[in-house]
């Protein structure tokens, strides 16, 4: 017989249970069988595996679904506080159900429980009985516990944090664009969802140029796909228009830049009004100090002012800035003067330059064109077909029920003619649901 040495503790085992032959673990916190557990995770729309790293988060579940709703609205201004928060220098009183709606505090408060040699679990249903109605104020058994939450997060500020809280035992609570950010990060720290998707929701809401960054990185820090995505569609957009003319074009980070410039569907109204929103975003971060929004000229000037020996793109300050141009179509500049400009700036390495005037061989471009440009074609052929056989798309986005969707036309081939106009004006129209977009704008299809 081999004796057990009382100050061992057994060891953790696997034993078959029932007759369906399933494994199960004999100890706390795993009492049922696995097959069991699972499908209780299931129900509980709960992830498994993370329920077997943190057994803790079916419970707080469970108690979750189990507070009724309106314990949220209930008037507690006579009850006294089951938890005391020490967090951010300040003391906060909270109470049992409204604890709950938060993972994070609900975890140090079973903590606190194992701590005081309690069972988490036999509590939390104390905690459950307590809480059915008709029971009397001394009948709780719970007392008053001290807990301790450390956040390093220098968003979260007092206001934020109280706001968050705030929000355990009220519902509408108006959060302000202003604080939304603080908010959000408060609602992470807290593991509470509904807040933390509330916020989300004021974010894609209150998209402007002086919000689109933090929105855009607080996205990317919490790895919340439908506001990085908004964020996204809101730059496509709205960069030339109305961010390509404001000082705010500085903060737009370069990888959201990127990401816009590379999307088919970016709005512009022609491919030389997004070239000089480009050169002004680079302008504005070689030039940090400048407070005002700078006119165009001034940024030509600048980068014409660059020794003529090198364009700007192949010194070293330019090389991290060629993945942006190249996202460019710069063959869709076709009027002389601004072709001249490209040219004048020093901007673009020469072979870029040369390869824009192999593409005008095969464009559309009026023969009158040269007169205007002969810099530009000097001893370069031109071709003078008479007609272009094109193949094109046309495509539209509007807000339906205050969502972007983008509607579009197949594709489309025609023939377009240097003389007089192939094609007669006509409105675009696309079916959405409700009542059909036309285009604020006809298209004549002639080689302007």
């Amino acid at each position: 017989m081999k004796m057990l040495n009382p100050q061992q503790k057994p060891r953790l085992e696997r034993r078959i249970a029932g007759s369906t032959n399933r494994w199960r673990f004999p100890r706390q916190p795993f009492s049922g069988d696995l097959l069991g557990l699972s499908q209780m995770c299931k129900a509980a729309n709960i992830d498994f595996d993370e329920v077997l790293k943190n057994p803790d988060r079916l419970c707080i579940s469970q108690i979750q679904k189990i507070f009724p709703e309106n314990l949220k609205n209930k008037t507690i201004q006579s009850r006294e506080a089951d938890v005391v928060l020490e967090c951010l220098g300040f003391k906060w009183e909270l109470h049992q159900p409204q604890l709950f709606q938060s993972e994070t505090l609900a975890k140090l408060y079973l903590m606190g429980l194992a701590r005081g040699n309690a069972n988490p679990e036999k509590e939390s249903v104390k905690i459950l009985q307590a809480q059915q109605p008709g029971r009397s104020r001394e009948q709780r058994p719970v007392k008053k516990m001290i807990l301790s939450l450390k956040i390093n997060d220098p968003l979260v500020t007092r206001e934020a944090f109280a706001t968050a809280l705030k929000n355990l035992y009220m519902q509408e609570v108006k959060i302000c664009l202003d604080d939304v950010l603080g908010v959000l990060a408060a609602a992470h720290i807290l593991q509470f969802g509904s807040l933390f998707q509330r916020c989300v929701t004021v974010m894609m809401s209150g998209l402007t140029p002086s919000t689109i960054k933090n929105f855009y990185l607080a996205g990317c820090k919490y790895k919340e796909e439908p506001l990085t995505t908004a964020c996204e569609k809101w730059m496509e957009m709205n960069l030339v228009p109305l961010v390509g003319t404001q000082i705010h074009l500085r903060k737009v980070p370069k990888e959201l830049l990127h990401k816009v410039l590379k999307s088919p569907r970016l709005f512009t109204f022609s491919e030389f009004d997004l070239l000089k929103t480009l050169l002004l975003w680079v302008y504005l971060q070689l030039n940090n100090k400048t407070q005002t929004f700078p006119m165009y000229q001034t940024v030509l000037m600048f980068f014409s002012s660059f020794p003529k020996n090198c364009a700007f793109l192949d010194r070293d300050v330019g090389q991290n800035l060629i993945p942006l141009f190249l996202c460019l179509r710069l063959h869709s500049i076709t009027k002389g003067k601004d072709l001249e400009e490209l040219r004048h700036i020093n901007f673009f390495p020469e072979s870029w330059l040369v390869r824009v005037t192999a593409n005008h061989y095969h464009a559309r471009i009026r023969h009158t064109d040269l007169e205007c440009a002969s810099t530009v074609y000097e001893n370069t052929p031109i071709s003078l077909r008479a007609e272009r056989l094109v193949t094109y798309e046309i495509r539209a986005q509007t807000t339906v029920d205050g969502k972007w969707q983008e509607f579009r036309t197949n594709q489309i081939t025609q023939k377009f003619g240097l003389a007089e106009p192939s094609c007669k004006s006509h409105a675009l129209k696309i079916q959405t649901v409700g009542i059909p977009i036309y285009a604020s704008f006809s298209f004549v299809f002639s080689l302007s």
